[in-house]
């Protein structure tokens, strides 16, 4: 049995094999354990990936993709003056990893290929993944592992790190893209995902944007207008030049993990700039808290304290900070583990879960079937019967109580041989499933397009260059899009509040609304004229409130754009902006004594992205 485990990440894909009774070993790809998870669109047609595309990538930048796995909600990639599907750019990169692993194997392919995915992935992201790896030639089953499941049965497979009925694992998964955690549970027959969250907004990619942003504070003064050519670039040699910096920073924060200082290289004019492992520290100490305290959150949802945990899983190739495991043992009282390298651990782990322990609703076959793609199923193996417990068998309990309705159990291989034979499955309940499905999807599409079409107005961005007329709450179109449900329920009225935001000078059209849940905040809308006016308007905002910062993407109501959020002892101010039209809003808050504990800018993050940031 030849098995093929694939861990498509952010910025880098890693692949595990295990064939002809021999240990999984992993499958180096042009010489390396990770190959980069990037693509290059040549004007002829042809997408390379990994290191190629790198290379490709100094003399074209427009037509590289660093990380398409990010871009996963998109249906295509404009790159250069070429589309791509999203799934076909997904597709390159698996094809590239099947082409090694059939070359190594004599020609032949794998009987059996597992791709892992984020617990919080739903149907239709699962169903990209499916599909690229039918466009990738792949003719074996596939099999969908979520990635905490996978890294649980690394852990377990250490000696002395295997998981008992009843013990649970959180598994604390930063990678180059997004931040992921799970508590995982083990039972007598495998493993159950009791909480799982994430932070799309953080991961080793902010990382490295945190540390540009300190780079351009040290240097910029010395040649402004170069420094903005630099993030903005408009000429092939600015795009080179703007990637070669891009990767000098990554590499300079790779080597903090290890030493306690180094230095970025920079282009003409600028000098080198020494950095400290303390000043990176500082940088992302603020987001690094967001994702520990989204632990310890993820923690009481599945009803566990940290000393009845059987430890904390370090996985994803941005948990080598040391600042990540000193937080978490501070926060949580827990050391955290990291065994071999956080890398290769998940790849590595779906191979110890064993086959007949994934479930139909794990390889989403309904999903697949109503949107017209194959079941995967050619090697033959009839459809996986439901969990049954062996006779005489206690499920331990958990407090969380049960496990949520769209995460399966999960059987490590140990457990293969102890499984109970199942009945056989009804053909009847398969079809009535897939009709469901069917019925389901139209519904889901009908309801998003009725929504769409009635509850929401959206503009485009020249409509939106500037302000049109505003009604009796001084919002006009466009700031309604961007107020969302709060237009309705806020209590809006013009004008900028009576808070100490007032600036000197009218922006534009402007509108304050009462914050939801927050008794005496405000939150104002702002349509300007001028993006750069309106910027340097917010920017001041930020500095007035000093200290700690956050920065992150946002979308929703079809706008799209960055929030910035900054906590002194004074004052703390969230910012957020819309990158193609000069649209901002912001929420201001005086720290005064009795108020209770003042926010830090990882709490009014979130409270935005809670309550205040517009829905899809």
């Amino acid at each position: 049995m030849r098995i093929l485990s694939v861990d498509l990440g952010t910025s880098n894909t890693v692949a595990v094999l295990s064939a002809h009774g021999r240990p999984p070993r992993v499958v180096e790809v042009d010489g390396s354990a990770n190959m980069p998870s990037a693509i290059f669109a040549g004007e002829d047609g042809t997408i390379m990936v990994g290191r190629d595309a790198e290379r490709r990538a100094r003399l074209d930048p427009t037509r590289f993709e660093p990380n398409p796995k990010r871009r996963i909600d998109e249906q295509t990639l404009l790159l250069g003056t070429d589309v791509v599907p999203v799934n076909e750019a997904l597709a390159a990169i698996l094809r590239r990893v099947l082409d090694e692993t059939t070359r190594q194997l004599g020609g032949e392919q794998p009987d059996e290929v597992r791709l892992t995915h984020p617990a919080q992935w739903g149907p239709v992201r699962r169903n990209v993944l499916l599909s690229s790896a039918r466009l990738a030639g792949i003719d074996a089953s596939v099999v969908l592992v979520p990635e905490p499941v996978a890294a649980a049965a690394h852990f377990a497979s250490f000696p002395g790190k295997g998981l008992a009925p009843g013990q649970a694992l959180a598994v604390y998964d930063l990678g180059a893209g997004t931040f992921d955690v799970a508590v995982v549970g083990a039972t007598q027959n495998g493993y159950v995902v009791l909480a799982e969250d994430g932070l799309p907004d953080l991961g080793g990619l902010d990382v490295d944007q945190a540390l540009m942003v300190h780079v351009g504070r040290e240097v910029s003064h010395s040649d402004p207008q170069r420094w903005q050519r630099l993030l903005r670039p408009e000429s092939t040699a600015d795009r080179r030049t703007r990637r070669a910096l891009q990767e000098d920073v990554k590499a300079a924060k790779e080597a903090l993990s290890r030493h306690p200082q180094t230095e970025v290289p920079m282009p003409e004019p600028f000098k080198d700039v020494l950095v400290t492992r303390g000043e990176l520290e500082g940088l992302v100490r603020p987001a690094m808290l967001r994702s520990v305290e989204l632990l310890a959150r993820t923690l009481r949802t599945a009803g566990l304290t940290p000393d009845r945990l059987a430890g904390i899983y370090l996985v994803g190739g941005s948990s080598r900070l040391p600042l990540v495991g000193s937080m978490i043992a501070e926060k949580i009282g827990v050391v955290p583990a990291s065994l071999d390298q956080p890398e290769t651990a998940v790849a590595l782990g779906a191979q110890h879960v064993a086959r007949d322990g994934l479930s139909m609703r794990t390889q989403n076959v309904e999903g697949q079937v109503a949107a017209g793609a194959p079941a995967y199923a050619p090697g033959g193996y009839p459809p996986p019967p439901p969990q049954q417990p062996p006779a005489g068998y206690a499920q331990p309990s958990f407090p969380a109580g049960p496990a949520p309705s769209n995460f399966p159990t999960y059987s490590p291989a140990a457990a293969a041989a102890g499984a109970a034979p199942a009945k056989k499955k009804s053909r009847t309940k398969l079809w009535i499933g897939v009709a469901v499905a069917v019925v389901v999807v139209l519904a889901a599409g009908l309801t998003v397009f009725l929504t769409s079409s009635s509850s929401v107005q959206t503009y485009t961005a020249d409509q939106c260059r500037t302000p049109g007329p505003a009604d009796a709450q001084g919002l006009t179109g466009c700031l309604r899009q961007l107020a969302g449900k709060i237009a309705d329920t806020g209590g809006c009225r013009p004008g900028m509040g009576n808070g100490p935001a007032a600036p000197a000078q009218s922006l534009g059209a402007t509108s304050t609304c009462a914050a939801p849940g927050r008794a005496g905040s405000q939150v104002t809308y702002v349509q300007g004229t001028s993006a750069a006016v309106l910027k340097q308007y917010t920017d001041g905002l930020l500095a007035s409130a000093g200290g700690d910062r956050v920065e992150a993407a946002w979308k929703g109501n079809g706008l799209e754009g960055r929030y910035s959020s900054a906590a002194g002892q004074n004052a703390a101010v969230l910012v957020f902006t819309v990158s193609d039209r000069p649209l901002a809003g912001f929420i201001y808050q005086v720290n005064s004594a009795g108020q209770g504990a003042a926010p830090t800018p990882g709490t009014l993050a979130d409270y935005f992205e809670q309550s205040v940031q517009p829905g899809e």
